[in-house]
This record gives C-alpha cells, sequence and structure tokens, in this order.
C-alpha cells in the first residue's frame, strides 16, 4: 500500500517524522483526511487531537495549532506546539484545565473569556489525547 511521508515541527524540535498511511488533523474548517497522493494544499490548524495511522496503529498527537501543507506525497505540520500522548503531562494539564475553569466563573470584566475558553480547550484536548495513548499502552 502506498504511503505518505509526514513530518510535524515545532520551532523546537520534529516531534514526529515517518511515512504514514493516513493522516486526520483538525483543520479550522472541520477535521481533514489526507491519504496518500492528496491534491496539493495548505491549511491553518485549530487546537485538537492529530492521528496517524500506520500499518493499522494509530497515534495520537496533540497540536494547539499552527499551518499543515500536502506537496507531492509529503504532508508536514508547522505547529505552535506539539505533544505525543506519552509526552503529555496530565496532572499540568489537569491544574490548566481547573485553572481556566476558574476563569471562566469569573465575570467578563474581570477575564478575556475567548482567552479563558482557548485555554480550557487546549488543556481538555491534551487530557483526550493522554488517556488515548494510555489506553493504547495498556491493549498491547
Amino acid at each position: 500500500m502506498p504511503k505518505v511521508t509526514f513530518e510535524i515541527v515545532t520551532a523546537e524540535r520534529i516531534v514526529y517524522t515517518d511515512d504514514v498511511d493516513v493522516v486526520a488533523a483538525p483543520g479550522i474548517e472541520g477535521q481533514l483526511g489526507i491519504l496518500p497522493q492528496h491534491a496539493p494544499l495548505m491549511t491553518m490548524l485549530q487546537p485538537g487531537e492529530l492521528m496517524v495511522r500506520k500499518d493499522g496503529e494509530e497515534q495520537s498527537i496533540f497540536v494547539s495549532g499552527g499551518y499543515l501543507e500536502v506537496q507531492g506525497n509529503k504532508v508536514t505540520v508547522l505547529a505552535d506546539t506539539a505533544e505525543r500522548a506519552e509526552e503529555i503531562d496530565t496532572e499540568r494539564a489537569e491544574e490548566a484545565r481547573r485553572r481556566a475553569e476558574r476563569r471562566m466563573a469569573l465575570p467578563p470584566d474581570q477575564v478575556d473569556h475567548a482567552r479563558a475558553q482557548a485555554a480550557l480547550l487546549r488543556s481538555l484536548v491534551r487530557l483526550k489525547v493522554a488517556q488515548k495513548g494510555r489506553k493504547r499502552r495498556i491493549q498491547t
């Protein structure tokens, strides 16, 4: 079966690079599915779960936003931040969730609710990705 070369890069490091079967990414207008021989594409990503499937195994990766480009048979994600499921510090993500929920409860004149809501979304997605990673490790 043909593969697509996939890479996630942040300012600090290369998070993931491999030839894979499919990539599913959180585009700003909805979920994107990228298979080999996909048409050229460039789009922004929203915070969410990026899924990579290779040889029947899936891996979840948290991205906080960025850009996705499909060129030829290569998919490149330039992410603000990205973490593999096993890299996520669940205690830190849980504390971020609690902090964002406390901010959301404040009156509108005391906090930027859009920023608090974005922080809450990021922490919830990080926790979801970490949980999926734990389930996969338990099953194998």
